[in-house]
């Protein structure tokens, strides 16, 4: 259930590389509690856009506020206890066991083993990982239990935000669906506010309930599936949904 007040609030980012405008006045509010999904074409800003929100890249101008906090005053070693990062592919360590990569930043903030041990049982039962895979390093693992590693180790500090830049882009297509049937229940379960990346629209409306489309660079459009079908704001919005045949129709558009 979607709680009280924004918790990532994403203001007027502006950025731009080489010369070049990558972002253009973007702005976003999560509430608390919800999952909303950022879609758009190849090149339309969103992992850049993430990765801005996870201060991994600098920009020209804009906040970025966790609660009433902007994300800046808070020191970069401890980002991780406010915002979790789940990678494309999972982004695991290779060299490093599934245990070992869950368990990185609480080691580096000082958590005591037994803290961990508990925190990442907690986890495993969440996410149905087999105990045994925890002991397997990433090449050993299936795409599906790579990805349940991965976000173990997002959520392990018990952020207030989850950031997934296209955690299931890489997964055959049944692996895909049964993983996204186990992380809707985990969002869920887990209660944060989360924000996904994905091109895929259908799996932006199964997750989401609220979209937000990104084109060249600015949000075109924010709302249901229904708004961007039934009202959308500009032509792209109908290019871009019409682009996905997969998706049932509303209101008898095709």
């Amino acid at each position: 259930m979607i709680g009280y007040g924004v918790m990532l609030n994403i203001l007027n980012v502006t950025a731009s590389f080489g010369g070049l405008a990558v972002l253009k006045d973007v702005s976003l509010e999560i509430a608390r509690g919800e999952t909303l999904a950022l879609i758009g074409s190849s090149g339309s800003g969103k992992t850049t856009l993430l990765r801005i929100t996870l201060g991994l890249v600098p920009f020209d101008s804009g906040e970025v506020r966790i609660g009433d906090q902007p994300l800046s005053s808070f020191r970069q070693s401890h980002w991780a206890e406010r915002i979790g990062y789940v990678p494309q592919d999972g982004g695991l360590f290779p060299h490093l066991s599934g245990a070992d990569n869950v368990a990185l930043i609480a080691r580096r903030r000082g958590w005591d083993r037994t803290r961990i041990e508990n925190r990442m049982e907690e986890l495993r039962l969440l996410v149905e990982l087999d105990r045994e895979v925890l002991s397997h390093f990433p090449s050993e693992m299936s795409g599906g239990q790579k990805q349940r590693v991965a976000i173990m180790r997002a959520a392990l500090m018990d952020p207030s935000v989850m950031l997934l830049d296209e955690p299931m882009g890489s997964l055959d297509p049944l692996v895909r669906r049964t993983l996204q049937d186990e992380l809707k229940r985990i969002f869920s379960r887990l209660g944060k506010t989360v924000l996904l990346v994905t091109h895929d629209l259908s799996e932006a409306v199964y997750f989401a309930e609220r979209l937000a489309l990104l084109h060249e660079g600015r949000i075109v459009q924010t709302g249901t599936y229904a708004d961007l079908v039934s009202r959308p704001s500009e032509p792209f919005v109908q290019t871009f949904i019409r682009a996905h045949r997969a998706l049932p129709s509303i209101g008898g558009e095709t």
